[in-house]
C-alpha cells in the first residue's frame, strides 16, 4: 500500500461489486481507466481500490494488505468467527445495500419445525462457523454439513434435514419446498477498516466515510413542495415523515395559503401524499436529494 494512499479492497464482480461502485461515484470518487484486472487508481482522491474474491476481502483487510474493505456483514462475520485477527476488524459504516438474512430452513412438513428440533440432526450450510456459533449459544447439538453452493436441495438429497442459508425473498426456499423458520444474522454491506493499516492514509478513510454518508442520507431523504391553507399548516406538518421543521413561505396574492419545502428522512409513500392532500396540500411535489451533508 502506497504512503498517504488508501487502498480499498472491493469484490471484483458481483452485487456488492455494483453498489461499492455505484457509491464511489456517487462519491464524486473519479476512477482512472485501468488494463489490470486487480487495481483501479482514483484520479481526485488519494485512493487506491484492489479486487478481489469478497471471501478474501476480510483476510486482506486484517493482513494490512488493504487499509479497508467493502464486504458483505455475512461474509466477515464467518471470517471473524474462523480468526480471531479478523475479529478485529471495525466496521466503520453500514452501506445500506446488498441486505439479505442468514436463516435457518428445513422442509415444510418435516420434523424440524424450531431450532430444539436441530438436536442430533444433521444441517448444511456454506457458513459453517456462524451456524456452529449459533447452534452453540443455544446448546443444540448438531452434525454441520459444510456445502459450497445449492444448499437448499441438501433436504431433498437427504444430505442434510435442514439448511442455514443466505435468503433475498423466499423464493428459492419455496420452490425446493423449504420455510425459514430462525434467523441468525441480518446483513448488509460494510465498510470495514484496519486502522493500524493506514500508512498516513486515516484523512481520506475519514473524507470516504463523510461522504459515504452523505450518499446514503441523500438516498433515503426526499424534498416535498406543495400550496396548503394557512389553518391547516399544523396539520400538514404532523403528516410529513420525519420533517423536523419545514419552511414555510407566503404565497403572491394569496393571504390563506402558504407555500411548504420539507426535507423528509422517512420514505415517502403514496399513502403520504394522499394523507397531505386530503389535509388541503395542492401541488404536491417529491423530489430526490443528489447530495446531503449534516
Amino acid at each position: 500500500m502506497s504512503a498517504g494512499r488508501l487502498t480499498l479492497a472491493v469484490q471484483k464482480s458481483g452485487r456488492l461489486a455494483e453498489g461499492g461502485f455505484d457509491l464511489l461515484k456517487q462519491s464524486g470518487v473519479k476512477l482512472a481507466y485501468a488494463r489490470d484486472a486487480l487495481m483501479r487508481r482514483a484520479e481526485n482522491v488519494p485512493l487506491d481500490l484492489m479486487l478481489i474474491r469478497d471471501d478474501d476481502i476480510p483476510s486482506f483487510v486484517a493482513s494490512g494488505a488493504c487499509g479497508c474493505g467493502i464486504v458483505g456483514e455475512n461474509v466477515l462475520a464467518e471470517a471473524a468467527a474462523r480468526s480471531a485477527r479478523v475479529a478485529g476488524l471495525q466496521i466503520v459504516q453500514r452501506l445500506g445495500f446488498a441486505r439479505c438474512t442468514l436463516k435457518l430452513a428445513a422442509p415444510l412438513e418435516g420434523p424440524v419445525q424450531s431450532v430444539a428440533d436441530l438436536e442430533g440432526r444433521a444441517i448444511a450450510t456454506s457458513y459453517p462457523a456462524l451456524t456452529a456459533a449459533y447452534l452453540k449459544e443455544r446448546g443444540i447439538t448438531a452434525e454441520i454439513v459444510e456445502m459450497g453452493g445449492s444448499v437448499e436441495v441438501a433436504p431433498r438429497m437427504k444430505i442434510a434435514d435442514a439448511i442455514c442459508d443466505l435468503v433475498s425473498t423466499g423464493a428459492t426456499l419455496e420452490a425446493n419446498g423449504l420455510a425459514a423458520f430462525e434467523t441468525v444474522l441480518e446483513s448488509e454491506a460494510v465498510l470495514i477498516a484496519n486502522r493500524e493499516a493506514l500508512n498516513g492514509a486515516a484523512a481520506t478513510l475519514d473524507l470516504l466515510v463523510e461522504r459515504f454518508k452523505g450518499v446514503i442520507a441523500s438516498r433515503q431523504t426526499k424534498y416535498i413542495l406543495l400550496n396548503a391553507p394557512k389553518d391547516r399548516l399544523d396539520e400538514i406538518r404532523a403528516v410529513l415523515p420525519g420533517a423536523d421543521a419545514p419552511t414555510v413561505a407566503p404565497v403572491v396574492g394569496r393571504d390563506d395559503v402558504v407555500a411548504i419545502h420539507a426535507v423528509c428522512t422517512e420514505e415517502v409513500f403514496w399513502s403520504t401524499l394522499e394523507q397531505i392532500k386530503a389535509a388541503g396540500g395542492r401541488s404536491i411535489l417529491v423530489l430526490p436529494i443528489e447530495k446531503m451533508m449534516a
